[in-house]
């Protein structure tokens, strides 16, 4: 069984300063209203109800905090932790979500040492806004890796799934100097093993190897190297 399976709730905030002070890898997951982030989370760590999305798109502004793994230390405290940020980008709400989102998720994204990697959930259908570009320019300014999942991929015919594949990683090449990207479907549960061996290397929990980027096969994950600003 994976570790990410025994996945637990820990805490959920909504201002910086209650965020946990344990000095823990955390990986964010974050992404549009209605692009599949809780349906994501949750099909990773094969739980129905660990994430939940609000039955209002774009209302929910906390940002929840899951446990993963024990630390060797101390089998109260956590190894990990998985972090559901609030959706972004719903028409009705969108003035103030994106108010919310530039001055509490900015600062967390760009300035939270802990903060390991973003996983960035996008619709296979519709990747790309705006608002994830512009996610995507401020969580690389950190150096950090961004993992893509687009969702929903059993919408899409094979040569549908290559075309948006293909483009998401021009794009990203573009925005980040270090990411990788693959397709997800929680219905046919394509990727959902790449997607869980990739969350376990970047939160430290194994290591990455060739074996895992061969296993994940040229249509699921594209990586990039570091550039040597990046100190490689």
């Amino acid at each position: 069984m994976s570790v990410l399976q025994q996945a637990r709730f820990f805490t959920t905030v909504d201002r910086l300063h209650q965020l946990p002070l344990l000095g823990l890898p955390e990986l964010a997951f974050a992404g549009r209203s209605n692009a599949g982030k809780s349906t994501a989370i949750n099909t990773i760590a094969n739980q129905k109800r660990l994430a939940f999305a609000s039955k209002t798109p774009g209302r929910t502004q906390h940002i929840n905090f899951f446990a993963v793994g024990r630390h060797p230390d101390d089998d109260e405290v956590p190894a990990a932790f998985m972090v559901d940020l609030p959706g972004y980008g719903y028409a009705q709400v969108a003035r103030d979500s994106r108010a919310h989102w530039e001055q509490t998720l900015g600062t967390y994204i760009r300035k939270r040492n802990e903060l390991v990697g973003l996983v960035l959930i996008m619709d296979a259908r519709r990747p790309f806004t705006d608002l994830d570009e512009t996610l995507v320019a401020w969580f690389s300014g950190t150096g950090k890796p961004i993992h893509v999942l687009l969702t929903k991929a059993d919408k899409l015919n094979r040569s549908g799934r290559t075309d948006a594949l293909r483009a998401t990683r021009r794009r990203l090449g573009e925005l980040s100097p270090f990411h990788t990207a693959q397709l997800f479907s929680a219905l046919d549960r394509t990727g959902v093993d790449d997607a869980d061996l990739r969350v376990q290397e970047m939160l430290g929990l194994r290591e990455a190897t060739d074996a895992t980027m061969d296993n994940a096969g040229a249509l699921q994950v594209e990586r990039t190297k570091k550039t040597p600003a990046q100190g490689e």
